[in-house]
């Protein structure tokens, strides 16, 4: 059985975009897992699956699996991309899209600049949500103190339908990201696994990121991870509504007026190539 697909990235971040309208697609994990393997498979950090609306409000259905076979809630770098593959492949001639993700709708829009603008909803606040299993219950900012390997750090826990765990660092170059990351993520407070993000805060409008994300180790850019970065600086009072945030495969902005409003990304998308496998 041989599967088409496109590979595609965002910032980096990179994907394997199948389109499950035409084609039927089952994966187990140990496919996806040999698919990803960069060495003798295609290589990618997430699989993307489009699959027909399981709604009647939505135009798609869209599932993400990590390189390790997990099936997650969402991933905003991927979203972009989902956006410009159904765009490209002429699936919809809408400007704006709305997606039925495991967390919910979100709504894709592609501007005239050719950037894709996703609304993804509001900031879940309810640390219980992640899940994060551990008393006390934080503060109005989201902060929790967690041991790691260099000492306990604060922690804001955000979820963005999928969880994070945003730590301020001087320096986002110096920073232990793989040792602290693997360790935060092994925790059992997080009985399924977080998203670790380190975040240097540049000046009110902008911020520096890196993300060890859970099943995949550290990107290029997380797009979830640098909406939940941005609402906890926002709750820690030390960022405007508008952010940059420069990861290391470049930039995205963020939008969000604060608690109670949706927020939004706005960046790039690239399609690298087609081709097909054997399943």
């Amino acid at each position: 059985m041989r599967i088409q697909f496109t590979k595609m990235h965002g910032l980096g971040n990179d994907f394997l975009v199948i389109d499950a309208l035409s084609q039927h697609v089952s994966l187990r994990p140990s496919q996806v897992q040999k698919l990803a393997n960069r060495h003798t498979g295609i290589g990618f950090d997430q699989l993307l699956l489009i699959e027909p609306p399981s709604r009647p409000d939505a135009d798609f259905d869209y599932r993400i699996f990590n390189s390790d076979g997990g099936e997650v809630e969402h991933c905003g770098n991927g979203a972009r991309c989902f956006a410009k593959f159904v765009t490209d492949k002429e699936l919809t001639a809408k400007p704006t899209i709305t997606v039925n993700t495991a967390r919910g709708l979100i709504e894709l829009a592609i501007t005239k600049s050719g950037l894709i603008r996703v609304n993804m909803g509001k900031p879940i606040l309810d640390i219980e949500a992640l899940p994060y299993e551990a008393p006390p219950q934080p503060d109005k900012t989201q902060t929790v103190s967690l041991n790691t390997p260099k000492g306990p750090l604060e922690f804001g826990l955000i979820s963005m339908g999928n969880p994070h765990a945003v730590t301020r660092v001087d320096s986002v170059d110096t920073s232990d990201v793989a040792i602290i990351g693997a360790a935060i993520q092994r925790l059992e407070q997080f009985p399924d696994s977080v998203n670790v993000s380190f975040m240097e805060i540049v000046s009110e409008t902008e911020i520096r990121l890196r993300v060890f994300e859970r099943g995949v180790g550290e990107t290029l850019a997380c797009g979830t991870g640098a909406c939940a970065a941005v609402t906890y600086g926002r709750l820690l009072g030390r960022l405007n509504p508008k952010v940059t945030v420069a990861t290391l495969g470049g930039n995205l902005q963020i939008e969000w007026d604060g608690i109670g409003c949706d927020l939004k990304m706005i960046g790039p998308a690239e399609s690298v190539f087609d081709g097909e496998f054997r399943l």
